[in-house]
């Protein structure tokens, strides 16, 4: 249903554009008479005409000539409407396409996460898995670095480093181990003294791996060849497996790829970081059942994903 409030001052005044009375103006144009847009926008003519004047006032100029139950446009209202019509449209396209509260009813949450490579590697690849054990549900997944708040609109935070300041239940996920991995082409029957001649790459979003990993192998800065600098680890992914460097990550994000073949761990690297990754369910969600299945299923996958690395 298409609300107006009531125009408190005419838009004119204070050169504030009257949208209202534009999506009211545009309604008339496309039905063709006031009556018939007041019924398409849930509202009434009287309101239909009372945004008709405020627009008429705005831009100094008739819009609509009244002839018998029709409304016809003038050439200025023609011309407004054409001008108008689509980027309105596209408004309102995006936003009912970017809307992340699904309706009511609908089986769907939002997931969020501070985690981009581990929901590049491990979530997002094996949510088909969840969604058909869950009866269809759908799962959006979302980003963000920024501590979340209890406005914001999400069901489930999967996180290393932030918390949730409301009612929430809380499940450890993940236990985090560090290793050293490169192509095996060229780490292939090497030590880990290998480290001293070959760049390790930089991740700048985790300032605290490289450092962590070298107090657990007992070296320092001055021990390692510094390698290019990538903002995330799914960025630097690519690089490690096509170029001649290393690259210090979290096991699990890493794991297929070394199953795969695409790179190897140097033995003896393994260390822990001492950071746990956790999943909340916030108790607002309208879907609290499946908020909670959801983090138990994630719970269970990782700790597939950290046996597989023992084995």
């Amino acid at each position: 249903m298409f609300i107006l409030a009531p125009e408190q001052t005419m838009a004119a005044q204070d050169d504030e554009v009257p949208l209202n009375a534009i999506r009211a103006f545009v309604t008339v144009a496309r039905e063709g008479s006031v009556t018939r847009a007041a019924s398409s926008l849930g509202t009434t003519q009287s309101s239909v005409s009372r945004y008709l004047s405020v627009l008429r006032d705005y831009l100094g100029a008739d819009l609509i000539e009244r002839r018998g139950r029709r409304s016809d446009l003038t050439e200025f209202g023609r011309l407004f409407a054409n001008a108008v019509s689509e980027p309105l449209e596209t408004v309102g396209f995006t936003a009912k396409r970017m809307r992340r509260r699904a309706a009511a009813g609908t089986n769907r949450i939002v997931v969020r996460t501070s985690l981009s490579t581990f929901a590049f590697s491990i979530l997002i690849p094996n949510l088909q898995a969840f969604s058909s054990e869950a009866g269809g549900v759908i799962v959006d997944v979302v980003s963000s670095l920024s501590p979340p708040t209890s406005s914001d609109d999400f069901d489930i935070l999967i996180t290393r480093d932030l918390s949730v300041i409301e009612p929430a239940d809380s499940w450890e996920i993940y236990n985090e181990e560090l290793v050293c991995v490169g192509p095996p082409n060229l780490v292939a029957g090497r030590e880990l003294s290998i480290v001293r001649s070959t760049p390790i790459l930089n991740i700048t979003s985790r300032p605290d791996i490289l450092p962590t990993w070298l107090r657990a192998m007992n070296l320092s800065s001055n021990d390692i060849r510094a390698g290019a600098r990538y903002d995330h680890n799914y960025l630097a992914l690519p690089a490690v497996m096509t170029g001649k460097c290393l690259l210090v990550a979290p096991e699990i994000i890493v794991s297929d790829l070394v199953r795969g073949g695409a790179l190897q761990v140097i033995p003896g690297s393994r260390a822990p970081s001492g950071m746990q990754y956790r999943a909340y369910a916030v108790d607002r969600s309208e879907h609290p059942e499946i908020a909670r299945s959801f983090c138990r299923w994630v719970a269970r996958l990782c700790k597939k994903a950290a046996l597989s690395q023992a084995a």
